[in-house]
């Protein structure tokens, strides 16, 4: 095949692009979504890197820009594991992540996540109205990209996503290698015996995310952080004892992280089960139809074939059970039956996620759809089949021991592998809608996202294990005398062992939960009240900003201002492939790049402050640098985009 040819579509070049871009957004993801339970969509960003380094090695064609991309976005999917998999460091299980059963359950379920969604494919992307908003966008910048003067656009956009990388990573080694800045500003402040904090962080990775999820998630996130430190905690704080006789702020942060953080537990919970409730319908009928779809229509538009299904699918199996099986050998050797039925619970919830992730990502879009809500509906599924099978004495002995220590593990370990079948599941379509637009062959479209799985699994339990080690977990730090203001947030896994331990150990905090589910019921009638109006108050982005931190909500909040009043200058803010969308991007991939390398230079000299060159006395200067700082890195944001834009339009 001559070398410029337009067919030109799954390459061994494409491959290797697609893996490095694969490696560098995982990581970034992991360590965003450990930070604050987001991630970003890299399938806009890959493509730019994409088409920038194809052209300069020659011969690139939209077909193999396709395929690189395809198989890079598998990074913000498979990353959602951060999402389970910290919660077995939580519960005391895991002191460390191991390489095998990590590996081995991301990848199975990574995998089971596209060859779901093939059969679905047909239905819900050639033959649905659905606007599918992610993939519509990618296939235009894929095409704008491919044109004659393309190659202009993509160095301005890609010289954007590396300004904000390398502005993001210098910025973040001064904060948290050198420790010259501070990572945020924080005010307590009392009133009676009422206790409040005002805070902001110094991130430029949520200034970025901010920006990306809009004014309306921005909104969301600082309303939040209103009712849970404004409201909720110094109403606590006013009635519940101080037994221990803490500072104000430590006793704060107890009530928060005891009693405020169910409340957000509650309210996410019944925003993610009413949005899933509002697309039932819709799903329904996207699986009936989907179903009822023929298998010989189509003839030029091949996918896998039913025997490389079959094959491939047999294989995942396997490695499925052979991970659950090694993860729970240690503790017992009954592990036939719990792993018969973990195994075909993925199977059987996994498909069913499928089809529902698939549709409501084709509707809402990729980073729209509520994951969480599944989620958490698995938890409590998976928690009950076994809770169950113990009543009728058909469990292991040793799930019974230990308040359930085991029981509740091999539950998380099952949802870890249904985490990343919904997540990659959710992605996959878009994927495929961006295909279908440039004229991608899909077999090969889906063996790049199976590869792209694989690829993702195997950096997934070494970033891990550095992030942990280099930072630890909310509530779970891997050696003593480590900072824990730096612990990562980890809000979902803190979610999944409240949740699955609450339900085995029939102990959750139901006052707490139960004033979320109300809370949360009012933010869903707000919300559609406000969807008259053409405005949003998105519920589940309320409750996530009543659980994280509150320096997570301000600055995010900060981000999504940004957005807005670009968007009210007349820049590009609102535009998938826009300068403010790439600088913002970059911003998030220079802060997650450092931080995963400063984890591992932790990691190798078992202390977190290797780098510092100040000590302790200088937080006060830290905290004004860092507060000029911010503000400086927001005006060059805001100019830089806007001159951007004003560039883009005298050219066109």
């Amino acid at each position: 095949m001559d070398r410029s040819s337009p067919t030109r579509e799954m390459t061994f070049r494409g491959l290797v692009i697609g893996a490095l871009i694969t490696v560098v957004f995982t990581a970034s993801n992991t360590y965003l979504g450990l930070r604050i339970g987001l991630t970003f969509s890299s399938s806009i960003p890959a493509a730019v890197i994409s088409m920038a380094v194809l052209r300069v090695l020659g011969g690139g064609t939209i077909l193999e820009n396709n395929m690189v991309q395809s198989q890079a976005s598998a990074a913000v999917a498979i990353a959602t594991v951060f999402a389970s998999f910290p919660a077995l460091i939580l519960l005391g299980f895991w002191a460390h992540f191991p390489y095998l059963e990590t590996f081995g359950l991301t990848a199975a379920g990574g995998m089971t996540g596209v060859l779901f969604t093939i059969p679905l494919r047909r239905a819900l992307v050639n033959e649905s109205p659905l606007p599918y908003p992610e993939g519509v966008a990618a296939a235009e910048i894929l095409r704008v990209g491919s044109a004659a003067d393309g190659a202009r656009a993509n160095a301005r956009s890609l010289s954007m996503l590396i300004s904000g990388a390398v502005a993001s990573g210098v910025f973040s080694f001064a904060s948290g290698g050198l420790r010259l800045i501070s990572d945020g500003a924080t005010a307590v402040f009392s009133l009676g015996s009422s206790v409040f904090k005002l805070s902001t962080g110094f991130s430029l990775a949520l200034l970025g995310a901010g920006y990306l999820v809009g004014i309306a998630g921005g909104v969301a996130m600082l309303v939040g952080y209103v009712l849970s430190w404004l409201v909720a905690t110094p109403l606590l704080t006013a009635y519940t004892p101080n037994l221990d006789h803490l500072a104000p702020a430590a006793f704060a942060t107890s009530v928060w992280v005891h009693k405020v953080r169910f409340i957000g537990a509650g309210a996410i919970a019944l925003a993610s089960v009413c949005t899933l409730a509002e697309l039932a319908g819709p799903v329904l009928r996207g699986v009936r139809d989907a179903l009822a779809s023929k298998v010989g229509a189509h003839p030029d538009e091949r996918d896998l074939s039913p025997r490389a299904i079959a094959i491939i699918g047999a294989g995942i199996t396997v490695v499925l059970a052979a991970s659950l099986t090694a993860f729970l050998a240690p503790s017992t050797h009954s592990v036939v039956l719990p792993v018969i039925v973990g195994t075909g619970f993925m199977i059987i919830f996994g498909f069913l996620t499928a089809a529902t992730c698939g549709y409501m990502a084709g509707l809402v879009g990729s980073s729209s759809s509520p994951i969480s809500g599944i989620v958490i509906i698995a938890t409590v599924l998976i928690s009950s089949i076994f809770l169950l099978l113990e009543a009728m004495g058909l469990t292991p002995a040793v799930f019974s021991e230990n308040h359930h220590h085991v029981a509740i593990a091999f539950a998380i370990a099952v949802l870890s592998a249904i985490v990343a079948s919904a997540a990659i599941s959710n992605d996959n379509l878009q994927d495929l809608k961006t295909g279908q637009l440039v004229g991608a062959s899909p077999w090969k479209q889906e063996a790049a996202l199976l590869i792209g799985c694989v690829i993702g699994a195997l950096v997934i339990p070494p970033i891990l294990n550095l992030l942990y080690q280099a930072y630890g977990f909310a509530g779970a730090m891997p050696r003593p005398g480590m900072d824990p203001s730096r612990a990562l947030a980890a809000p979902q896994p803190a979610i999944i062992a409240m949740i699955s331990s609450g339900i085995f150990e029939r102990n959750l905090d139901w006052s707490m939960i139960l004033t979320g589910l109300v809370v949360g019921a009012v933010l869903v009638i707000i919300d559609r009240l406000l969807r008259r109006k053409k405005l949003s108050l998105p519920p589940l982005a309320v409750g996530i900003g009543l659980y994280l931190p509150p320096s997570v909500s301000t600055t995010l909040a900060v981000g999504a201002f940004l957005g807005w009043l670009l968007k009210r200058r007349g820049a590009s803010a609102d535009k998938e492939a826009g300068a403010g969308t790439m600088l913002a991007s970059g911003l998030i991939v220079g802060e997650s790049l450092v931080g995963v390398a400063m984890a591992a230079v932790s990691g190798a000299t078992g202390r977190d402050d290797v780098l510092a060159i100040v000590g302790p006395g200088f937080a006060q200067w830290g905290t004004i640098i860092g507060v000029v700082a911010f503000v400086g890195v927001c005006i060059w944001f805001v100019r830089r985009v806007h001159r951007e834009d004003s560039i883009s339009q005298e050219a066109a």
